[in-house]
């Protein structure tokens, strides 16, 4: 009977018992945080972004208080719209948590319409400079 006490002391010292003593485990920030947005589409001539870039397929305008400038997203539930995007614009219209995808077409924008979108946040953005830097590696990576 002494010998059973003993083991089932050891093994619990072995196991990390009693509660008390288990290291507390901190909520993490998730790697890859995911937020559900409303999508819609702009179109517009060759006009500079807020962050100074050009307008072109692959970029959306976000709030910058939500999203960053300079921010990768890959956004699901937009059908054949889903993909990889780089937050290189602001608007007016856009508060909170509402992206607006560039369409090469006002045609294709408003078919577009309204959508729910979910967002993966892939890389935070650091701003104007940063947005000009990522769309001009994406530019190089992937020329016309």
């Amino acid at each position: 009977m002494r010998h059973a006490v003993f083991y089932l002391a050891l093994s619990a010292l072995l196991c990390g018992y009693p509660a008390q003593a288990q290291p507390k485990h901190h909520k993490r920030r998730a790697r890859h945080p995911v937020m559900v947005m409303e999508a819609t589409a702009f179109a517009r001539a060759q006009q500079l972004t807020a962050s100074g870039t050009i307008a072109r397929r692959g970029i959306v305008a976000a709030d910058p208080r939500v999203l960053p400038l300079g921010t990768r997203i890959r956004i699901f539930g937009a059908k054949s719209y889903a993909g990889n995007y780089l937050v290189t614009d602001t608007g007016a219209d856009i508060k909170g948590r509402h992206i607006d995808l560039y369409f090469p077409s006002r045609a294709r924008a408003m078919r577009f319409g309204t959508k729910s979108v979910r967002v993966q946040i892939l890389q935070w953005g650091a701003g104007k400079e940063d947005a000009q830097v990522k769309d001009e590696a994406s530019i190089a990576q992937h020329p016309r």
